[in-house]
């Protein structure tokens, strides 16, 4: 019977004391960023596999269950790939982003509308009211035409305002924001734009306390061939020290100065995490240690 008793009590220790520990280690961020506007960009693999994706939206749902007030802006960029294939065009990228003509434009929308839709779907299956739209609507994104090294590479946005009019009345009325990233210019045509820049816009108009990357990487290595490198924490100058000093590069630029650029114009936290891991979201915004790389002001830099 003693046997017994011992090994219940080490069953009691590891099964719900470990689960008490995370939600008390979990309380302080709680209460820090209670009713506080988080931006979580959504893309890359944790869209295509089931599995991962409702993992994603539950921790969105989450984030909103405990008082945050999460915007998900997501992309579709391999969605947009496979229904160009069904038709027979070949995508086109320049400095990774999709050169974008008028019949890919047309694909693109209807792609990026069904995927908000179906993401929509998942969060009320949860029990939580969203709401999915593009940056047409309300006036959200308006772009200009985006050229890559001097190339026009079609209908590509480059954010030039964001009228946060509609995303605040829809966090005012309780709802999730789910943002698919198309845009109008002046003339009102119809523009694609980079999901990684649309969220960084809509979370520096929204004066967002974190912007977080969903991406295909663990965050950010000074060297990527070796994984004792890896670096968890970030102020603006030790990002611009190591672009200027050449452990950077590629496509890891444009996202590096997306998550500078947010810092600079009021963001507090910037993260870019594995969305192919579970729940990485919530380890990072719930627990002391984290688990990608995590960006702040050099003033803080302790």
């Amino acid at each position: 019977m003693a046997k017994e008793g011992k090994d219940m009590e080490e069953i009691y220790k590891e099964k719900y004391l470990q689960k008490a520990e995370v939600l008390i280690e979990a309380l302080p961020y709680i209460q820090q960023f209670n009713r506080k506007v988080i931006v979580v960009k959504y893309g890359g693999s944790a869209m295509s596999d089931e599995e991962l994706k409702k993992n994603v939206i539950k921790d969105v749902t989450l984030l909103k269950l405990v008082g945050f007030k999460p915007i998900v802006v997501h992309g579709g960029g391999k969605d947009i790939s496979a229904w160009l294939k069904k038709i027979g065009k070949t995508s086109e990228f320049v400095n990774g982003l999709r050169v974008t003509d008028a019949e890919t434009m047309e694909i693109a929308e209807m792609v990026l509308g069904k995927v908000n839709k179906s993401l929509v779907s998942m969060v009320t299956e949860l029990g939580v009211k969203a709401v999915g739209i593009s940056g047409k609507d309300g006036g959200l994104l308006t772009v200009e035409k985006k050229y890559s090294d001097g190339r026009d590479i079609g209908f590509v946005g480059e954010v030039t305002k964001v009228d946060t009019k509609i995303l605040e009345d829809l966090l005012e009325k309780d709802f999730l924001p789910i943002v698919a990233p198309i845009g109008l210019d002046s003339d009102f045509n119809t523009y694609n734009i980079n999901a990684d820049d649309a969220a960084c816009a809509i979370a520096k108009a929204m004066g967002a306390n974190k912007l977080a990357f969903l991406t295909d990487i663990e965050g950010v290595y000074k060297d990527p061939d070796d994984p004792s490198t890896f670096i968890s924490r970030l102020t603006v100058s030790e990002v611009d020290a190591l672009v200027n000093n050449g452990f950077i590069g590629g496509g890891m630029l444009p996202k590096l100065k997306n998550c500078t650029d947010a810092i600079k114009s009021g963001v507090s936290r910037v993260h870019i995490l594995d969305g192919r891991k579970p729940h990485s979201l919530l380890l990072e915004v719930f627990t002391d240690t984290g688990i990608g790389t995590m960006f702040f002001k050099d003033e803080e830099k302790i």
